[in-house]
């Protein structure tokens, strides 16, 4: 399961869920223009609108015009994501690959499908499996699962994943929730192996949004307390997608996993940012970072980039 050399970047175009509306006033009415994004190669967003129809003879009589629709334009934003990533440095052998969703419009994108190593990042999902299953049985956490969710997330505590992980029933339990939560290219690690679950960057997209989305399979009080513990990691754990965050707002789990066979690093980060009161949900895989500093920088880039699709910058104050 692990990477030998990671291929070149090489962008997915997707479909991208975005509209766009554009109202202009005129003499004889409103204008209203209406953008649905879809696949294909990128093309430019224009608000310049066509000049209504002349009005009819019925329009005249009661003083209202005609309007004709206007040409829609595209967004496609995964097309966005990949010309951003494209000023990213990626270190020869390394590989990356990113997501991002707008939380105000849920518009999205995505870099890269990849499968990566999700090294302390599944503690999320552990934790999330483990509140859904607390949910579907009628009870809450115990105190000592409690003290093993805080540690677990906050400090990132291997002993504590590892008794959660047993919890929710291993790879079986984690694999159950997942198929709910709607993550379709994940598959908890062998035996007691939770870091080398396997992921994609889209299914840590849709793993945020069951935890920070409305109306999930976990309840409004499950997503409450993941959120808090999300939001008080240990200072030195601070890096990340935190680094596309204005300062005003955060919430992440890092992982970093050194591989035995290789040598090389596989640095992943999960979480929320906020950036002049634009909240963006943002997952950031890598893996064949010859070291775990490189692969932060390169993870911190990466999240820089994904962010500035919605924000126009994507610039951290911090």
């Amino acid at each position: 399961m692990e990477s030998s050399r990671a291929a070149r970047r090489r962008p997915l175009v997707y479909t991208a869920l975005a509209s766009v509306a554009v109202v202009g006033a005129t003499a004889t009415g409103t204008v209203y223009v209406k953008a649905q994004a879809h696949s294909g190669g990128s093309v430019p967003v224009s608000s310049a609108a066509t000049a209504p129809t002349a009005p009819t003879a019925e329009a005249g009589k009661t003083g209202e015009a005609s309007v004709e629709p206007v040409a829609e334009p595209t967004v496609d934003l995964d097309a966005l994501l990949a010309d951003a990533m494209d000023a990213v440095p990626v270190p020869d052998g390394a590989e990356v690959s990113v997501a991002v969703l707008d939380l105000d419009s849920g518009t999205s994108a995505r870099y890269g499908d990849g499968a990566f190593d999700t090294a302390s990042i599944v503690k999320v999902d552990i934790l999330a499996a483990l509140l859904l299953q607390a949910q579907d049985a009628g009870t809450h956490l115990t105190a000592q699962e409690k003290a093993y969710a805080t540690a677990m997330i906050e400090n990132s505590d291997n002993a504590s994943a590892s008794a959660l992980w047993r919890d929710i029933g291993r790879a079986a339990g984690l694999d159950a929730a997942n198929e709910r939560f709607g993550l379709t290219g994940t598959a908890g690690g062998d035996g007691e192996l939770w870091g080398l679950t396997q992921t994609t960057a889209a299914d840590q997209l849709a793993l945020l949004r069951q935890v920070f989305g409305d109306g999930t399979e976990l309840s409004e009080a499950s997503r409450s307390y993941v959120q808090d513990l999300m939001g008080r990691i240990a200072a030195d754990q601070d890096w990340g997608v935190s680094a596309a965050a204005d300062g005003s707002g955060w919430a992440l789990k890092n992982g970093w996993l050194p591989r035995s066979t290789t040598g090389l690093w596989d640095i992943n980060s999960i979480g929320r940012v906020t950036v002049d009161g634009q909240d963006c949900l943002v997952a950031v895989l890598s893996k064949g970072n010859a070291t775990q500093p490189e692969g932060i920088s390169l993870v911190e880039a990466a999240a820089r980039a994904a962010v500035s699709v919605f924000t126009g910058d994507g610039a951290s104050a911090r």
